[in-house]
Formats: structure tokens, sequence, C-alpha cells
């Protein structure tokens, strides 16, 4: 299994609003992407301007394809100015 976390540090002033568009561009990942298992968004308790996301997905090639789905696309347009930083890393699952 491929994981993707991305953490966002997103403009106060556009929080509410980058909140509602992350959510949905979870949803969307659930519901359209049969290669997403998870997509969790997490708010810093400290900083309720840092967002953090994890995602799991079949394989790097699933992501790959997940970055160009149209959900994807206009969730990134539409909040692109709202991000102050973004830092996305990838994993691979440990299994015992």
């Amino acid at each position: 299994m491929f994981v993707v976390t991305v953490k966002f540090i997103v403009n106060a002033t556009f929080q509410a609003q980058f909140m509602e568009a992350v959510q949905k561009q979870a949803q969307d990942s659930l519901l359209l992407e049969p290669e997403c298992h998870y997509f969790d968004v997490c708010m810093s308790q400290e900083n309720h301007n840092e967002v953090f996301l994890y995602e799991i997905y079949d394989t790097a090639k699933a992501f790959d394809e997940h970055l160009i789905t149209s959900h994807f696309k206009s969730f990134d347009q539409k909040t692109s100015n709202w991000i102050e930083s973004k830092k996305v890393e990838t994993y691979e699952l440990a299994r015992s």
C-alpha cells in the first residue's frame, strides 16, 4: 500500500473555506477512486491553520492517477491561493 501525507499551512483568512473544500476532496477521492482506501483530514490542536492529510492508495500509480482526476484538479486550483505552504511525503505501508 502507498501512503501519502500532506501538511498544509492555510492562510487564516481562508481556513473555513479550505476545510470545506478539503473535506469534499476527501469524500470525492474515497467515492470516485476505487484504489483510494483512506483519506483522513486532520487539524492541528495547537494551530488550526495547520491541516494534515493521511491518504492510502493501492499503489503509487493509483496516487498518480488521483493527481489527474477532475475533482483533484478543481480542488488544487480553487485552494492554491489559500495555502501558505504545502509539504507532500510518500511512504510504503510497513507490514509485520
